[in-house]
């Protein structure tokens, strides 16, 4: 396999696809599923496809147009759900929906077969092209950027928000520009596994390295790590097996998962009776 990523350049593409969108599922799944976004997460990664419907009939740039869109949902249903006193799960399940519903609609009205959108639903980390790498890598930048700058607030605002509050910490501009990293994260990984599958690549590598570690800092190490592993691997399986990639990673990834928690409980019940 390394013979033909060094001859064939899709799949080198694929390889730092898979690389680069991994800091974004460490870093961004971090704060996801330590914040328990991971509900919104998933509609925004629905809602999403709003954009690419609006992309195909418009004539717009996808990843331009799918951004925009994103965030635009992403501040949505963040704001309903800060400040929503009835049930906001449901209205954010309604948003969700009814992107899905507006990207179906505007795609059903543009003229033409759209053969690439089955990628944007499934992914299709093999059409990762040198601008979709670029533009990767410049949602990864500003991702880092924002962390550094803003690391003991986004501590803050995770563990103890109501502290955070008293402290006199902007927790709402906080919150905003976690959303809209958010949202930028899930346009990026949909090239990588597509936007039905995009919120298990974002939450479980988080998830396993919470259980490894309680500082906010290695567990995003942690899940960068756990990411990369996880999407090179399972692109080395789809490529041998020829299997659909994005499938393939996630499923992965959900095995590792579940082969973690079912031994580390395994061991806990094998050490209790030793400790006793």
């Amino acid at each position: 396999m390394l013979e033909s990523f060094y001859q064939f350049e899709f799949l080198r593409n694929a390889l730092w696809a898979g690389l680069l969108v991994s800091i974004a599922c460490g870093v961004i799944g971090t704060l996801v599923v330590v914040n328990r976004l991971v509900f919104l997460a998933g509609g925004i990664a629905h809602a999403a496809f709003g954009g690419v419907g609006l992309a195909y009939y418009s004539g717009l740039p996808p990843l331009a147009c799918t951004s925009v869109f994103s965030v635009l949902a992403a501040l949505g249903m963040g704001g309903v759900r800060l400040l929503s006193k009835s049930r906001p799960d449901t209205i954010i399940g309604a948003m969700w929906a009814f992107g899905m519903a507006v990207g179906i609609i505007l795609v059903d009205l543009t003229p033409g077969y759209h053969a690439d959108l089955f990628g944007y639903l499934f992914g299709s980390i093999l059409a990762v092209t040198q601008a979709d790498l670029i533009f990767i890598m410049l949602i990864d930048l500003l991702i880092m950027t924002i962390v550094f700058r803003y690391n003991q607030e986004l501590i803050a605002i995770s563990y103890d928000p109501e502290y955070a509050t008293v402290c006199g910490l902007p927790v709402m501009l906080i919150r905003g520009l976690l959303l809209i990293l958010v949202a930028l994260s899930i346009v990026m990984m949909i090239r990588v596994v597509g936007l039905i599958l995009v919120i298990a690549l974002l939450s479980i590598p988080a998830a396993i390295a919470e259980e490894l570690t309680v500082s906010l800092c290695k567990m995003m190490v942690l899940s960068v790590i756990i990411s990369a592993v996880c999407i090179v691997a399972g692109l080395w399986l789809s490529f041998v097996f020829d299997l659909a990639s994005g499938a393939s990673i996630i499923l992965l990834t959900a095995v590792v998962y579940l082969v973690f928690i079912s031994g580390k409980r395994l061991l806990t019940q094998v050490m209790r009776p030793a400790a006793t």
